[in-house]
């Protein structure tokens, strides 16, 4: 039997016990492919990292990103809480000031940004490998509003109409005309299957503009069921596609935009992104998403 470290963290938080969960296995090696799958699922986070010594000297860690449902080529809740991870157990960067690292995901290299904060939480800033794709037409607002269980006039038409998009894992956005219709919303599984189940964007990202924390604040939800996730308290790949669909809807022709995005409310797991896109001469060409993490447990797993 050898008994392997972890650490486990609230993502999107300053604080203990609310954002979005993550165990991360600094330095996975012992532990057997086939077991990597099952771990995730003893955790029952929505994603878990295992991490390896690099084979390109220029990355700090190859980082590989489980759901309990399979394993995903990007992840952002998991690539900021495992930079942070890595900085505070003295793997990579410095525990003073700001350490620039670059992860390997199987999305691409995926360039963080960390920061130590005054009062003991850390920052840390990524930039996407893969800039924003939009995929195919998304299904009529009836039809979402049958799957959410909301009333089709809650769900945005033109300009802002729902649409797949994806940095490195697709989600379809799903804008609301208000705070209220996100915190009602919820996903019928059967309706889902039938009509989202297998296609591009099959996972569900709805948002609503909240103007209680300024013009370019918005509250949103996440649904992944197609990866065992029921709903999702923080989510960086998600709020990456977010920004890219923001940033193209903006008629802001060059420089950076920037959104602050509240997630996981109605869980009761508070969460707080901050998302940025540059544009130049109207095409986007770089997206960033930011938050803070704090650790919350540091033991060891039975193999």
């Amino acid at each position: 039997m050898t008994r392997v470290r972890y650490v486990t963290l609230d993502v999107f938080t300053d604080r203990a016990f609310g954002g979005n969960q993550l165990a991360v296995f600094p330095d996975a090696r012992e532990i057997p492919e086939e077991v990597l799958l099952t771990i995730t699922r003893e955790f029952n986070y929505s994603e878990t990292t295992f991490c390896y010594p690099p084979s390109d000297p220029r990355f700090s860690s190859t980082v590989r990103i489980f759901t309990p449902g399979a394993e995903v080529p990007f992840a952002g809740h998991p690539t900021v809480g495992t930079a942070i991870a890595l900085v505070q157990l003295g793997l990579a960067g410095t525990l003073d000031g700001e350490s620039q690292l670059l992860l390997d995901e199987k999305v691409g290299p995926i360039p963080v940004t960390v920061r130590a904060t005054p009062h003991g939480a850390y920052f840390a800033q990524f930039s996407v490998a893969q800039l924003p794709e939009f995929g195919a037409s998304a299904p009529s607002r009836g039809k979402l509003a049958e799957i959410l269980l909301l009333d089709p006039e809650d769900i945005l038409g033109a300009p802002m109409a729902p649409a797949g998009v994806s940095c490195g894992l697709p989600f379809l956005m799903v804008p609301l005309r208000s705070v209220d219709a996100v915190a009602r919303a919820r996903v019928r599984i059967d309706a889902w299957e039938s009509t989202l189940k297998g296609s591009w964007a099959s996972e569900l990202f709805v948002f609503a503009k909240d103007p209680s924390g300024g013009e370019n604040h918005f509250h949103a939800r996440c649904f992944v069921p197609g990866l065992n996730v029921p709903e999702d308290p923080a989510t960086g790949s998600a709020n990456a596609g977010l920004a890219g669909y923001l940033a193209s809807k903006s008629k802001i022709q060059d420089g950076t935009l920037r959104w602050t995005v509240d997630q996981g409310v109605e869980m009761g797991r508070p969460s707080r992104l901050e998302i940025e896109a540059d544009k130049v001469a109207g095409a986007i060409t770089a997206v960033r998403v930011g938050g803070h993490a704090v650790m919350v447990c540091d033991g060891t797993i039975a193999i």
